[in-house]
C-alpha cells in the first residue's frame, strides 16, 4: 500500500473515530472532517488544516480505496466515509487501535487502552497487546514496535502507514518529555475528553428518546 501523508493520516484517523463515536453525525461534510482535524482534544500535534488540505487529503484517500463518498439523499454537501476495514483487511478493535495511533502519535500500551477505548471496548491490556502483535506481524506490518520514551520504561507503539512521520531515532525526541506537569496535563485532557464524549452520547439518547415519545427534541428547538 502506499503510504500517507501526515494530512492523510489525521484525515482517516479523524473519519475511523467519528464512525465509531458518533454514528448519527457520519458519514461526515468536509467541514465536519476539517473541524475534526483540528480540534483540541484527543490529537496530536494540534494542527490548522483548512478545507482545501483537507479536500486534497480525501481525494488522495479516495484513490488509495480507503475513503469512498457517500452522498445522503437531500444533502447539499458531499459526505465522506472510510473503508479502512475492508481496504487494510482489520478488525473492528484493531482498526480502533490504528486510529488511535494516526490521531496521536507513538503511545504505550495504557495510554491506548485508555483512549481508543472510547471508540471499542478494549478489556485489557494483553487485548491491546494481542491488537498490536497482529498489526505487527503481517506480511506488511500496520504497526511497530519503538523504544521508551526518555525516563520511561513502558514499550511504545508506532502505525506504519505513514513511517515517515516517526524516525528510529523518535524516542530522542524533544517532544517525547515525559516530565511530571505534562502527564498531569495529559491525565487532565483525558478525563475531559471522556466526559465530552459521554455528554455527546446522553445528548444524541435524550434526542431519540424525545423523538420516540412525540415530544421535540430538547437539543434542536424548531424556532
Amino acid at each position: 500500500m502506499d503510504e500517507l501523508t501526515a494530512d492523510e493520516c489525521r484525515v482517516l484517523g479523524v473519519l475511523v473515530e467519528k464512525a465509531f463515536t458518533t454514528p448519527d453525525q457520519y458519514p461526515l461534510t468536509l467541514n465536519a472532517v476539517v473541524n475534526g482535524c483540528n480540534q483540541k482534544n484527543n490529537r496530536d500535534p494540534i494542527t490548522s488544516i483548512d478545507e482545501t488540505r483537507a479536500f486534497d487529503a480525501l481525494e488522495s484517500l479516495r484513490a488509495k480505496k480507503l475513503v469512498i463518498r457517500a452522498d445522503m439523499a437531500g444533502s447539499r454537501a458531499n459526505k465522506y466515509k472510510h473503508t479502512a476495514n475492508d481496504a487494510l483487511h482489520v478488525r473492528a478493535g484493531e482498526l480502533a487501535v490504528l486510529a488511535e495511533l494516526l490521531l496521536r502519535g507513538p503511545q504505550t500500551l495504557g495510554e491506548i487502552r485508555g483512549r481508543a477505548s472510547r471508540m471499542h471496548p478494549l478489556e485489557s491490556l494483553d487485548l491491546v497487546k494481542n491488537m498490536l502483535e497482529a498489526l505487527m506481524q503481517r506480511e506488511q506490518p500496520l504497526a511497530k514496535q519503538i523504544p521508551p520514551a526518555p525516563g520511561s520504561r513502558a514499550e511504545r507503539f508506532i502505525q506504519l502507514l505513514s513511517p515517515v512521520s516517526y524516525p528510529e531515532d523518535a524516542a530522542a525526541s524533544p517532544m517525547a518529555s515525559s516530565d511530571e506537569p505534562h502527564q498531569a496535563r495529559s491525565s487532565l485532557q483525558e478525563r475531559l475528553d471522556a466526559l465530552e464524549d459521554e455528554v455527546a452520547a446522553l445528548r444524541s439518547a435524550l434526542s431519540k428518546l424525545a423523538i420516540a415519545v412525540g415530544e421535540p427534541d430538547p437539543f434542536n428547538p424548531v424556532s
